[in-house]
Formats: structure tokens, sequence, C-alpha cells
């Protein structure tokens, strides 16, 4: 945990335990879990959207490609900013372990901006998956 450190310390008082970067540990995994489970579900949408454009070459299927694609490249950037964050939390406990308060603090600091980024990320694609749903949604209203 944090914990606060005499006044005058190294960074206004603060002194970071090896604990803190380590709570990190688990919601990154589970952040990375379910990354990898969306991943592997727009691999499939668009294994089945190269299927179905083989067979019919339907130009409505590009609209849905261009919004995988999207999503593609933002799955990729939330798992590299993940893994950039869980990398800083091992740094910080390193240099916590080290007795090198200043740079477990910035290691600290810069992996909670890359979670947060990550989180981002996240928040973008999922609204993003909202427009392949309206894309299905007016395709079927006009069919009818």
């Amino acid at each position: 945990m944090v914990g606060l450190g005499a006044v005058g310390g190294l960074n206004g008082g603060v002194t970071l335990d090896v604990s803190t970067p380590a709570l990190l540990f688990p919601a990154i995994s589970l952040l990375f879990l379910s990354f990898t489970n969306r991943f592997l579900h727009l691999a499939a949408l668009i294994r089945q959207l190269y299927r179905d454009w083989l067979d019919k070459e339907d130009e409505r299927l590009l609209a849905q490609i261009a919004n995988l694609r999207r999503r593609l490249i933002l799955i990729r950037w939330m798992q590299f900013l993940g893994a950039v964050s869980l990398f800083l939390c091992v740094v910080s406990m390193v240099a916590v372990m080290a007795t090198l308060q200043v740079p477990a603090q910035g290691a600290f600091w810069g992996a909670l901006v890359l979670m947060g980024a990550s989180l981002a990320c996240l928040m973008v694609e999922v609204w993003i998956s909202g427009g392949a749903l309206r894309i299905m949604l007016r395709e079927l209203e006009e069919g009818q």
C-alpha cells in the first residue's frame, strides 16, 4: 500500500510499498483476458465476413470490414498499453526493493496512466462495436 513517510521524504513524504504496484497485476490480468476474448471474437467475425465476401462479393460487407479493422487496431493498442503498464509495475516493484523511491513512483504513475489509456481504448472500441450492430440493423430495415 502507499504509506505516508516522514515529512521531507523523497517525494513530498509519500513512500511507495512493494505491494502497491502488485495490486495492478490482477487487474491487468483480467483486462488481458477480456482483450484476448474480444480479439478472438473479432477474428472469428473477420473470417466469416471473408467467407461471405468470397461467396457474394456484397459491397455492404465493406462497411462491416472497415468497422472490424478499426476495432482490431484499438484492441492491439489496448493489449500493447496494458503490457507496458504491467512492465512498469514490475519496474516499480524492483525499484521499491532497491529502495529507489523516486523511480519507483515514476514507474508506478506511468503504469497507472498507461492502464487508463488502455481502458480509454476499450471504451472507444465498445462504442465502435455498437456501430457494427447499427450497420446490421440498417441492412435489415432496408431489406424489409
